[in-house]
């Protein structure tokens, strides 16, 4: 233990948690030989495929994972949400996650919280002992807290994020090069912090997994040019991850785990082309970019990922459908869903569920009336300016799923047998011995 510990006299139960973002078990799973120190915690405590949730996004997974709730709870649904009787849309921050925090119930309990690099958390928290937000960040000195960590990571060249526009050229040796660099520069903040040894709870989050997975991911499923160096870049960061476990104290349980699956892309699927070639969605003008430039005899519209809204009477401003009408016409949309299919003849939904069936919660205003789970190799975007075709090619070659997310936990009472993103949350708690009403989770611990 660190000095402060020891002065203190805290030897309680502590975690570590390291978020890899987008990682799927299997690819760790099937390369136990190359990957020997993930290899080593699954052989050691327990590893496993888990869920993810509805969607599969990280805008709305992150803010799952740390509450242990749905978006229902936390309010955040996507990368883009929709205001309250409007068509206003915005991006969700740290500040617009209404669910309580796992940190958040550390510090409630008197322990310590260093917290870094987590999506959805700019701007920073103050009451926790330190935090850099992370994914959607404008920069490291506002996003830090307090200043001496900003001074720390300024000083050391850390990135919040890979410059993911290097990824859309053909040639990814730069984009490969620039993800290194953001991936050291995170190994080294996080290990800077681990041997502090003067926290109760550590959460960081590598986001540059999931940066190598849009742009390399068919490559490594496929045998492709760049195969090698996806699978170099996991060496390090296996390698990293055991680094990191050797720092670890004897009371701290490590816990590494992904908020989504991953799978190849083969087309992406613009839903609101889809919407207005099929009738539903209908714009005021040629010159549209925006939800609030759609018409009002609008039936329906999209908001990624595959999120699907009946333009309601009272509820959106220019609401088109009868309420009387709404389960009908909800019914008839979600067939007309289940029924798509893609150029290859694959029908892109795996499922489609209902807001009933995906979200409950106190913040459920802004709930999608129907979700699209896709099938593996379809990719759903929803913009507003229009698109050529329903489906389409992109820079990007691999995608979300909701399956095949991974769970390591270091602890060979663990278990992790149909678990989801929701049973993480309360996990850390139990091993850190720190007391919740197991009711206010979706999810339940796993040890």
């Amino acid at each position: 233990m660190g000095l402060f510990d020891r002065i203190r006299g805290d030897d309680g139960p502590r975690v570590a948690f390291f978020g890899v973002d987008g990682v799927p078990h299997s690819l760790i799973a099937d390369h136990y030989d190359e990957f020997e120190n993930l290899a080593a915690i699954a052989e050691d405590g327990t590893a496993g495929p888990i869920d993810s949730i509805v969607p599969p996004e990280s805008s709305a997974c992150w803010p799952a994972l740390t509450t242990g709730v749905n978006p229902g709870e936390t309010g955040v649904y996507g990368f883009q949400d929709r205001e309250i009787g409007s068509y206003d849309t915005y991006v969700p921050m740290g500040r617009d996650v209404q669910a309580t925090r796992l940190w958040d119930r550390v510090a409630d309990d008197g322990g310590d919280a260093t917290v870094l690099n987590v999506p959805v958390t700019f701007p920073p928290q103050r009451n926790v002992q330190r935090m850099v937000s992370g994914f959607l960040s404008p920069g490291v000195d506002d996003a830090a807290y307090p200043d001496e960590l900003g001074d720390y990571l300024d000083d050391n060249d850390y990135r919040i994020d890979v410059n993911a526009k290097l990824g859309h050229s053909e040639d990814k040796e730069e984009f490969i090069e620039d993800a290194h660099k953001t991936l050291d520069r995170r190994f080294e903040a996080f290990k800077h912090y681990i041997e502090q040894d003067d926290w109760d709870l550590f959460f960081g989050v590598f986001m540059t997994t999931d940066r190598v997975n849009h742009f390399l991911f068919k490559h490594y499923e496929e045998d492709g040019e760049y195969k090698e160096e996806f699978l170099e870049f996991y060496r390090k960061v296996d390698d990293y991850l055991g680094r990191l476990r050797d720092l670890l104290a004897d009371n701290v349980t490590m816990v590494v785990a992904s908020d989504h699956g991953f799978t190849s892309l083969d087309y992406e699927v613009h839903l609101n082309e889809w919407l207005q070639e099929e009738g539903w969605l209908t714009y005021e003008d040629d010159d549209h970019e925006t939800l609030g430039d759609i018409d009002e005899s609008t039936k329906a519209y999209s908001l990624i990922p595959g999120r699907f809204y009946i333009n309601l009477e009272g509820r959106e401003p220019r609401g088109s459908v009868p309420e009387d009408e709404y389960e009908a016409v909800r019914d008839e949309l979600r067939e007309k869903l289940e029924n798509l299919t893609g150029p290859d003849g694959n029908p892109v939904a795996d499922r489609v569920v209902t807001k009933e069936q995906a979200y409950r919660g106190d913040h459920d205003e802004i709930a999608p009336d129907l979700t699209v789970v896709p099938n593996h190799g379809f990719d759903l975007k929803a913009g507003f300016k229009g698109s050529d075709d329903v489906f389409g090619v992109g820079p990007r070659n691999g995608m979300h799923s909701f399956d095949n997310a991974t769970l390591f936990v270091d602890d060979p009472d663990a278990r992790i047998s149909d678990a989801d993103l929701y049973d993480i949350a309360p996990t850390i708690l139990d091993l850190m011995d720190v007391d919740f009403d197991r009711t206010e989770f979706d999810g339940s611990s796993l040890v």
